[in-house]
């Protein structure tokens, strides 16, 4: 349920009269408002103690986080839902090239044919091959967002004894105070939605954040971590089937190719037992 939630989001920002980077604050900000209240309705206070030993890699991927999604909320609105949502999970291929220089160990020699599969799809995908790439810059800020995520992946590895709601509390709150600045300069003040998409973004921010990071939370405790990592991948599908039947945006035989490609490399590279590497977008 919280993946589907979380790949209907593109869809939805298609119908908010409100700059991408500014549904992204309110986002972060509902959303950490949201599990604010989750924690204290449930008498799970947040460890405020267990923040602070972390509070570094907290800030850092917080930051990231928010950079993430004004690449991402970016690419959705320069290039189709399809093509943003699969360019910005391109991350689990780019954490598996970076993982051996990052942190040191072998790359398995099996997910090669992973990297090559998933790097041909997102060409595919992009449109170059077949000109209906429409604007270069949604793929770009697709792949900008990527590496986002890629480097909170990273961050995220260095954290300790934190629970997962605390972690998404912080980096939540943090996203968004990074986000803050930037809505500010770009539109010179702090732009407020009219009553549709004041609507809209309250649901992204309550429906589409707080409740279904702590859908995805709870369910993560029960579930195997490559069975968590598998699901995650239910949101670029949802994306593109929201884009094709729900947008009416093409795709195209090469798009189609090249998704299965993405989606295939990215699924069977978590299938190997070896030095998996676990990724999901939030």
């Amino acid at each position: 349920m919280a993946v589907v939630l979380y790949g209907t989001i593109g869809m939805f920002l298609r119908y908010v009269s409100l700059p991408s980077e500014a549904v992204a604050f309110y986002r972060g900000i509902l959303g950490a408002f949201f599990i604010l209240i989750y924690l204290l309705v449930s008498r799970k206070r947040p460890d405020f103690k267990k923040i602070r030993k972390n509070i570094g890699w907290l800030v850092l991927s917080g930051a990231g986080l928010g950079f993430n999604w004004i690449f991402l909320f970016a690419a959705y609105v320069n290039t189709t839902v399809a093509v943003a949502s699969l360019c910005n999970y391109m991350a689990p291929i780019f954490v598996i090239i970076l993982t051996p220089f990052i942190l040191k160990e072998k790359l398995d020699k099996r997910k090669i044919p992973c990297i090559v599969a998933a790097l041909a799809g997102i060409i595919l995908v992009s449109g170059i091959i077949g000109g209906e790439i429409g604007s270069p810059a949604g793929v770009i800020y697709g792949l900008l967002g990527a590496c986002c995520f890629t480097v909170i992946v990273f961050l995220n590895r260095k954290l300790k004894d934190i629970s997962a709601f605390d972690r998404a509390f912080v980096q939540l709150t943090v996203a968004a105070a990074t986000i803050l600045p930037y809505v500010l300069v770009k539109n010179g003040g702090l732009p407020l939605p009219d009553v549709k998409s004041g609507l809209i973004v309250l649901m992204l921010g309550v429906l589409q954040t707080g409740v279904a990071y702590c859908l995805y939370f709870n369910g993560m405790a029960s579930l195997p971590v490559q069975s968590v990592a598998i699901l995650g991948y239910l949101e670029p599908v949802v994306s593109v089937l929201c884009s094709v039947i729900f947008l009416r945006e093409p795709l195209g035989l090469p798009g189609w190719i090249g998704t299965v490609l993405v989606l295939a490399a990215a699924v069977v590279s978590e299938l190997i037992p070896e030095d998996q590497t676990s990724f999901t977008n939030k």
